[in-house]
C-alpha cells in the first residue's frame, strides 16, 4: 500500500514540474493582457470572446463561491450590447429593488402592541412566551412600533406610549 502510495505521490510531483512553466506562461500572458486593457489598448474581438469564454476567473462579476459562469443579478439585466447607464442617470428605484418578503398587515404588531397595553414593562421574552411565538420575530417588530411612536422601551421592558 505504501508503496503505491509512493509511486502515486511521485507521478503527481512530476506531472507539476511538467505543467508549472506552462502555469507561468499563463499569468505572464493574463498580466500582459490586463496591462493592456488598462491602457485602452483592445484585443481583436474574436480573442477577447474566446479568453473570456475559457477563463471563467477572468469574468469580472463572479463572486467567490459562484458556480462558473454565473454572474451577479445587473450583469444579467444589463443587455450585452448597449453600455450599461451610469448610476447618476438611473432613479433609485429602478437600479435595485429591495430584496425579501413583502410587508405584512401588522396583526404580530397589533397583537404585541395590545400584550403591551394589558402588562406595562413586558420584556420580549415575556412577550414571545405569551403569543406563543419567536423572541426574534419580536425584535424586528417592536422596534417597529416604537418608530410610530406607539411603544417606548425603559431599560428591558417595554411601556405603551401615551397619547
Amino acid at each position: 500500500m505504501t508503496d503505491f502510495l509512493d509511486e502515486q505521490r511521485q507521478q503527481i510531483a512530476d506531472r507539476l514540474k511538467e505543467l508549472k512553466p506552462l502555469v507561468d506562461e499563463h499569468n505572464r500572458l493574463e498580466a500582459a493582457a490586463s496591462a493592456l486593457a488598462k491602457l485602452g489598448v483592445s484585443a481583436p474581438a474574436a480573442a477577447a470572446a474566446a479568453a473570456t469564454a475559457t477563463t471563467p476567473a477572468a469574468t469580472p462579476h463572479r463572486r467567490p463561491g459562484r458556480p462558473r459562469g454565473s454572474a451577479t443579478r445587473a450583469s444579467k439585466a444589463a443587455p450585452a450590447a448597449s453600455p450599461a447607464p451610469t448610476p447618476a442617470a438611473t432613479p433609485v428605484k429602478a437600479r435595485r429593488k429591495k430584496p425579501g418578503r413583502p410587508k405584512g398587515r401588522g396583526t404580530r404588531a397589533a397583537q404585541a402592541l395590545a400584550a403591551v397595553r394589558g402588562q406595562p414593562g413586558i420584556t420580549i421574552p415575556e412577550l414571545a412566551a405569551k403569543m406563543r411565538i419567536q423572541a426574534t420575530y419580536l425584535y424586528r417588530v417592536l422596534p417597529g412600533l416604537q418608530q410610530e411612536g406607539k411603544v417606548e422601551k425603559k431599560g428591558r421592558g417595554w411601556y405603551p406610549r401615551e397619547g
